[in-house]
C-alpha cells in the first residue's frame, strides 16, 4: 500500500500548507533501501535542490517511484532544520523471495507443480503473479479430477527480508463426475447419447480407469459429437448449448446439457454435375444418399468420399467433390448436388521415406503397390498404409502426397514411427503332464532393419526340456520368395515313457494373391521312445514301445490373411489349410491334414468378436497305428482353455491320454476394452472340442469350457491371465484352470 506522509516540524504551529502553497526544498534524502541503489530512485526524482515545488510534485514523484515495482510502501516527510527544508523519500523494498515450497500436495508431485509458478528465485515478490501462480496449479488439480482443491500463498520473511513463499495446498477427495443429464432429447435418450460421448460418469473402477474425470476440451468436444449424432439422423438445425457443470458439496460433480432438436430433413432431389468421368447414373451409384432417405452427414461423407476415390482410383489425385445443398424448411428436404472438379491426371514423381530410423527404406518400399512413375491410385495408396502397419515395426504410418515439381506430378510421402521389434517373453506353468515348467523366448522380428525374423525359445521343466532357433527371411535376396528355417531339441518326460526329438525344418513361399500364400517346408526329425514303464502300460500294449524313429515329410500350407491389422485384428479373417506326407526316406509314413479359420467382426464399442476353428486328420500310409507323437492332443490356453495341457482326447484303460487321429475344436470369444490407453483388454470365452480315435465320429462327445481373462499390451510386452471352467469335468479332471503368460519389448 502506498503511503503518503508528509510531516514539517514548523506546521505543528501554523496551519496546514495549502496544496498548491510552492516550498523550496534545501535537500533530497533516501532512507530505508538496502539492495535498491540510490541512484535509481534519485533519477525518478525530477526535484532538485534549491528548486521551489508543491505537494502536488510530490505526491506525483512518490507514484513515480513506487512504479518501479521494487517496494512495497513509499513515503515522503518534509522537515526544517535551522530554516532549511529537506525531503526525506522513505521506501519499504519488496521480499526477495529465495525458497518456494509446497505443502499438502500428496497426489501432485513438487516436479509438476513447481513449474506452474510464475515466479522464479531468487526475485522480488510479486501478488499477481502469485495469484497467477494459484490459478494454475488449481487447473492442475481440476485437470487431475480434484475439483475442490484450495490453493493458498504464505510468505515468511526474515531479518534480511528475504523471504520463502510457501503453497498451501488442500486436495480434498477426487471429485469425479457423478451424473449426466440431457434435456429436451427425444430421438435420442440417455444412455444412446452416453455412448456417443468421450465424458463419462464414475463407475466402481474409476480408481483404476479414472472413468468420470471431468476434462473442459473434451466436454466441449463432446457438444460437437452429439451435433454429429443429430445431424446424422436428419436434424440439421439441432442446437446443443454449453454443458452446465455443477459442483456438489466438494464431492461430485454433475452434469446438464441442453439441447433443442429441431425438426428432420430427408433427402430431396440427387444430382452430379461437373467434370463426369462417366455418366450421371453410373456416378449416382457412388452417392449413397437417395431421394427420400434421411439426410446423414457421415453418408454424405462417405459418398463424397466414394466419389472422391474413384477419380483418385484414375490418377485426378487432386479431384474436389463439393456437396452443394438446398434446404427447403416447408416440405423439410435437402436437394443435393455433388460438383465434381477432376483437375488433371497426375503421376507419382517420387516416394520419399521418413522416420525410419532402423528400418532399410527398401523394406517399406517393396510394400507399397506403386511405382515412380506410375499413375496415382488412392485405393493402392491405402493398401500401401495397410500393408506397411502389417509389417509390425512402426507405432505410426501415415502415407500422404504432396504437389511435385510440375502440375501433373505428386511426391508420396511415407512418414513413419519405428517401436521396438525384439521380445523377449516368459511363462509359469503347471499341469499333470509338464508338473512345474517355465517357458522363455528371444525373438526379433526386424533383424539389423532387413525385415529378417530371429527366433530362440526354450522352456524348462521338471518333466520336460525345449530349445528351438528359427530364421525367416519374407523377401529373400529381395524377391516375393519367402525362405527360413528352425533347427530344435526336445526332451519330454511323460508317466509311462520319455519321449526325445531331434529335428529341422526347411521353409520357402511365395504370394498367390494379394492377401495369401502358399508355403512348402520339409521337416527331418529323429525320436527316441525309451524308460518305458513296463508296470503301468503293460508289455503288450500296442500303443507304445520302445523304438528309435526318423520322420521326412514335405508339408504344403496355404494361409490368407485379410484382417485389417495383423497385431491387433478387429475385422476380417485368417484362414490356414495344411496337408503334411511323411515317408520320404523316413521310418514314419502319415498324412496329416489341418483346416483352421479365425474371424473377426467388430461391435459396438470398440468391442470384437472372434469365431476360431480347427479340424485335423492324421491317418497312417502303411497299415500300421500312428505314431502318438503325430496324434492330435488338445487342453491349454492355445487349444482348449480349463483343462490341462494334452488332455482332452481317448484314453487308454488306464486313463493314460493316447491321443486322437481327428480333433476338433472351436473358440468363441469377445473381447472389450477395459482401458484403452493402457492397452487393457477383457476377453470372455466358449471353448468346445474333442480329440477322437479312427473309429470315432467327428463332433461327438464335445468338451465344453467358459471362462474370462485380462490381456494387456503392458510396457513389459504382451500379458495374459486366463481362467477357464470346465463344464463337466470328469473324475480325473480338475473344475477349473488359470494360466498366465508374459512377455518383454526391447
Amino acid at each position: 500500500m502506498l503511503k503518503k506522509t508528509l510531516m514539517t516540524l514548523f506546521l505543528l504551529s501554523f496551519a496546514v500548507i495549502s496544496i498548491a502553497q510552492e516550498i523550496k526544498v534545501s535537500d533530497i534524502q533516501i532512507e530505508g533501501n538496502s539492495r535498491i541503489e540510490k541512484s535509481a530512485i534519485m533519477a525518478m526524482i525530477p526535484i532538485k535542490p534549491g528548486d521551489q515545488t508543491s505537494l502536488e510534485n510530490i505526491d506525483k514523484v512518490m507514484h513515480d517511484i513506487f512504479s518501479l515495482g521494487r517496494f512495497a510502501d513509499v513515503s515522503a516527510e518534509l522537515t526544517e532544520v535551522q530554516g532549511a527544508k529537506i525531503l526525506t523519500f522513505v521506501v519499504k523494498e519488496l521480499p526477495l523471495i529465495r525458497r518456494i515450497e509446497f505443502i499438502g500436495n500428496d497426489k501432485l508431485s513438487k516436479e509438476k507443480l513447481r513449474p506452474l509458478v510464475k515466479i522464479r528465485t531468487p526475485s522480488l515478490y510479486n501478488r499477481a503473479k502469485i495469484n497467477e501462480s494459484i490459478v494454475e496449479i488449481k487447473n492442475a488439480y481440476i485437470e487431475d479430477g480434484y475439483h475442490a482443491a484450495k490453493i493458498v500463498s504464505e510468505l515468511q520473511t526474515d531479518i534480511k527480508n528475504e523471504a520463502t513463499l510457501t503453497f498451501k495446498v488442500t486436495e480434498g477427495k477426487k471429485v469425479l463426475i457423478r451424473d449426466i443429464q440431457f434435456v429436451g432429447n427425444t430421438i435420442f435418450d440417455k444412455g444412446d447419447l452416453l455412448k456417443k460421448i468421450e465424458t463419462k460418469e464414475r463407475w466402481f473402477l474409476s480408481w483404476i480407469t479414472d472413468r468420470g474425470t471431468y476434462l473442459e476440451e473434451t466436454l466441449e468436444l463432446d457438444i460437437e459429437r452429439i451435433k454429429a449424432a443429430y445431424h446424422d439422423e436428419g436434424y440439421q438445425d439441432v442446437k446443443v448449448k454449453p454443458a452446465q457443470v455443477t459442483l456438489v458439496e466438494d464431492e461430485a460433480l454433475d452434469v446438464l446439457i441442453e439441447i433443442d432438436e429441431g425438426a428432420q430433413y430427408k433427402v430431396g432431389k440427387v444430382s452430379v454435375s461437373g467434370d463426369l468421368m462417366a455418366s450421371e447414373e453410373q456416378l449416382l451409384k457412388m452417392v449413397k444418399l437417395k431421394p427420400g432417405d434421411v439426410f446423414s452427414r457421415t453418408v454424405l461423407r462417405d459418398s463424397i468420399d466414394a466419389l472422391t476415390d474413384l477419380y483418385a482410383d484414375s490418377g485426378y489425385a487432386y479431384a474436389n467433390v463439393t456437396p452443394l445443398t438446398n434446404k427447403d424448411k416447408k416440405n423439410l428436404l435437402i436437394d443435393l448436388n455433388m460438383e465434381v472438379e477432376q483437375g488433371i491426371q497426375v503421376y507419382v514423381e517420387r516416394i520419399e521415406i521418413s522416420g525410419n530410423t532402423k528400418t532399410r527404406d527398401k523394406i517399406i518400399r517393396r510394400e507399397i503397390p506403386l511405382a515412380e512413375g506410375s499413375l496415382y491410385s488412392a485405393k493402392r495408396i491405402k493398401d500401401a498404409n495397410r500393408r506397411i502397419r502389417n509389417l509390425g515395426f512402426f507405432d505410426e504410418v501415415n502415407v500422404t502426397n504432396k504437389p511435385g515439381s510440375d502440375e501433373d506430378q505428386t511426391v508420396l510421402g511415407v512418414d513413419v514411427a519405428e517401436k521396438p521389434t525384439g521380445t523377449f517373453s516368459i511363462g509359469v506353468g503347471y499341469s499333470s503332464t509338464d508338473k512345474l515348467m517355465a517357458q522363455g523366448s528371444l525373438s526379433q522380428d526386424n533383424f539389423m532393419g532387413y525385415g529378417v525374423r530371429l527366433s530362440l525359445s526354450g522352456s524348462l521343466g521338471s518333466s520336460s526340456n525345449t530349445y528351438s532357433l528359427g530364421i525367416s527371411d519374407p523377401h529373400f535376396l529381395d524377391t516375393d520368395w519367402t525362405l527360413g528355417g528352425e533347427i530344435y531339441k526336445s526332451e519330454r518326460e511323460y508317466d509311462d515313457y520319455d519321449d526325445h526329438r531331434t529335428g529341422f525344418s526347411i521353409r520357402t513361399g511365395h504370394p498367390v494373391s494379394l492377401n495369401s500364400k502358399l508355403y512348402l517346408t520339409y521337416r527331418y526329425e529323429e525320436q527316441e521312445i525309451l524308460n518305458i514303464d513296463y508296470d503301468t502300460v503293460g508289455y503288450d500294449d500296442p500303443w507304445i514301445y520302445e523304438r528309435e524313429s526318423t520322420l521326412s515329410s514335405i508339408t504344403t500350407e496355404w494361409i490368407r490373411n485379410s484382417t485389417d491389422y495383423y497385431q491387433d485384428p478387429s475385422r476380417g479373417g485368417i484362414t490356414n489349410i495344411s496337408l503334411e506326407y511323411a515317408g520320404l526316406g523316413g521310418t514314419e509314413d502319415f498324412v496329416k491334414t489341418i483346416v483352421e479359420h479365425r474371424h473377426f467382426f467388430p461391435l459396438f464399442w470398440g468391442t470384437v468378436f472372434s469365431i476360431h476353428g480347427e479340424v485335423g486328420y492324421v491317418v497312417s500310409t502303411n497299415g500300421d497305428d500312428v505314431s502318438i507323437t503325430e496324434k492330435f492332443f488338445l487342453g491349454g490356453i492355445r487349444t482348449m482353455r480349463g483343462f490341462e495341457t494334452r488332455e482332452v482326447g481317448p484314453v487308454d484303460e488306464d486313463g493314460d491320454y493316447i491321443g486322437g487321429e481327428k480333433m476338433g475344436y472351436f473358440n468363441f470369444e469377445y473381447l472389450f476394452p477395459i482401458y484403452k490407453d493402457l492397452g487393457l483388454k477383457g476377453v470372455l470365452f466358449y471353448d468346445t472340442g474333442n480329440a477322437w480315435s479312427d473309429d470315432e465320429e467327428y463332433f461327438s462327445d464335445m468338451r465344453n469350457s467358459v471362462g474370462a481373462g485380462i490381456r494387456w499390451q503392458s510396457p513389459l510386452g504382451p500379458l495374459r491371465f486366463e481362467w477357464g471352467y470346465n463344464l463337466s469335468p470328469r473324475d480325473s479332471e480338475k473344475q477349473s484352470v488359470f494360466e498366465f503368460s508374459i512377455g518383454k519389448s526391447f
